[in-house]
């Protein structure tokens, strides 16, 4: 820990423990300042959160991770706070780390592990595009080096530094501009659902960044994500800090443009040296005092739109009855949709999804459980949208029988007999995701990263409240890697510039 005796006196209280105020909590726990940790929920670790239906325990959000091996960014983290045994990893199969299906030519691909192997499997898939695919994967590997956090570098923490010119190009523009079949085109673009993936509007370097994470080993929980949650929950305590589930903020109170007080449903009242806001900034917009921010910055974090949401089913299977499947599986209706999983037709959804057996502890032949994540924007669930959970009516737990019905008629064609194995089902849809995770319209990976206007989309840690700062999806990244890489941001900003780097690349 620092031997800094003003930052081991320092107070901090976060807002949210999910996944970017554990990670930013704990840093600043371990570097000696005294946490406490605000988490509405009855459990703590938003996307790392598990519930239990059916007698089999369900992951809520945190379902693939890339970089957690070891010399991987996290996993280098993860070794720095010392919780590394703590987390139980499957790895997925490096000949297959994921699979695609295409269900109109009965098209099916094996993307493979590490970057040669990637390179070599599409150019013997396409071996008229072995050209324009190799000049493809050099400019992922080039796009993903301009971002110094990505490979925990000193350096400038900046998205808008000067970059190459492609690196804010869309990502499907960066795609056509290296392969011309559009077969090939389609494929290269599967993994958007992970990223929020949407065309003219994602930026290259966000799928430049996914793929090359994903491409250097891809990994599941054994027995749960809520095991991570747990572990930086430990560092923070350890430090004499507390993580407090059940603590929804009400109240951001603001004096002359400083944070003074914090205060929750309960009545608890919390007091800080700095306070980290790890909630979507239109949320703390709702609970911070009027005037904190200026009218402009206020218009400007409403008007920036979210991304996409998702329909989501839950799979019990029967003993013994579905194979447990050591990949991350991806349908697609046919050639030409992957990047409009967020139009929505209520006739034709869903055109593609993705889904994944689950990891137990000591993983064997059979499955357990099975979640399908299926896009769906907010508009599809607009009409229930001042219902509360329970409570939404007879015509939208319809609604929800008639969505379920479509996938798991896909399930059928993907999978014959798959009906058979199923003992039980459950959905959310993006209000479930909305109420549970206090995000607005359900948004999956917050605000929309558009290249189109990447300031509009891209938050500073900082704000010009002065001892308030943001961490989290919508500040840089989102997800597994984006949000503890955020993290280290959002811990500089009150530690010092590298003082958290410089210490990740001196590690023994």
């Amino acid at each position: 820990m620092s031997g800094n005796n003003h930052k081991q006196q320092m107070q901090i209280v976060v807002l949210g423990g999910g996944l970017g105020g554990l990670f930013t909590g704990a840093m600043l726990a371990h570097e000696g300042c005294r946490v406490t940790v605000l988490e509405q929920n009855a459990a703590i670790g938003g996307g790392l959160q598990e519930f239990r239906r059916g007698g089999v325990t369900f992951e809520t959000g945190m379902h693939i991770m890339g970089g957690l091996r070891t010399g991987g960014s996290i996993g280098r983290i993860i070794d720095w706070l010392g919780i590394a045994g703590d987390i139980a990893l499957q790895h997925l199969d490096a000949d297959c780390i994921d699979s695609i299906t295409y269900l109109a030519t009965g098209d099916h691909y094996r993307i493979p592990q590490g970057r040669e192997a990637f390179e070599h499997y599409l150019a013997e898939r396409f071996p008229h595009e072995a050209a324009g695919i190799h000049s493809y994967v050099e400019a992922l590997y080039r796009l993903a080096g301009e971002v110094d956090i990505f490979w925990l570098r000193p350096g400038s923490n900046s998205l808008f530094r000067p970059h190459s010119e492609d690196f804010v190009w869309a990502a499907d523009q960066l795609i056509a501009h290296h392969v011309t079949d559009p077969r090939l085109r389609d494929l290269l673009g599967y993994m958007n659902p992970m990223y929020g993936g949407v065309s003219g509007v994602t930026p290259a370097y966000v799928h430049a960044l996914i793929n090359v994470l994903y491409l250097g080993g891809a990994d599941r929980f054994a027995g749960g994500s809520a095991q991570l949650a747990r572990a930086l929950a430990g560092v923070i305590e350890q430090g004499g800090g507390q993580v407090l589930a059940g603590e929804r903020v009400t109240r951001v109170g603001v004096t002359d443009r400083q944070v003074t007080a914090v205060y929750t449903q309960s009545g608890g009242e919390y007091h800080g040296d700095r306070y980290v806001c790890a909630i979507h900034p239109c949320r703390l917009l709702d609970i911070i005092d009027d005037g904190a921010f200026s009218r402009a910055y206020v218009s400007r974090l409403r008007e920036v739109p979210n991304s996409y949401s998702a329909f989501s089913l839950y799979i019990v299977f029967k003993p013994e009855a579905f194979p447990y499947i050591n990949h991350t599986c991806y349908y697609q209706d046919d050639y030409g949709l992957v990047w409009q999983h967020g139009d929505y037709d209520e006739a034709t959804w869903p055109r593609g999804f993705m889904y994944m057996t689950c990891a137990q502890s000591n993983q064997g032949k059979w499955a357990s459980n099975m979640i399908i994540n299926c896009i769906m924007p907010y508009s599809a669930v607009s009409r229930w949208a001042d219902t509360t959970t329970g409570h939404r009516g007879a015509d939208y737990e319809q609604w929800k029988r008639d969505r379920m019905a479509q996938v798991m008629q896909r399930m059928e064609r993907l999978h014959p007999g798959f009906a058979d194995t199923v003992q039980a089902v459950f959905t959310s849809s993006p209000l479930t995701i909305r109420d549970y995770y206090n995000e607005p319209e359900g948004a999956l990976y917050g605000m929309r990263k558009d290249c189109r206007n990447l300031p509009l989309s891209q938050l500073s840690v900082m704000t010009r409240v002065r001892n308030l700062l943001l961490t989290g999806q919508c500040v840089n990244l989102h997800g597994m890697c984006g949000v503890p890489l955020t993290a280290i941001n959002t811990a500089e900003a009150i530690l010092g510039e590298n003082v958290i780097i410089n210490q990740l690349n001196h590690q023994p």
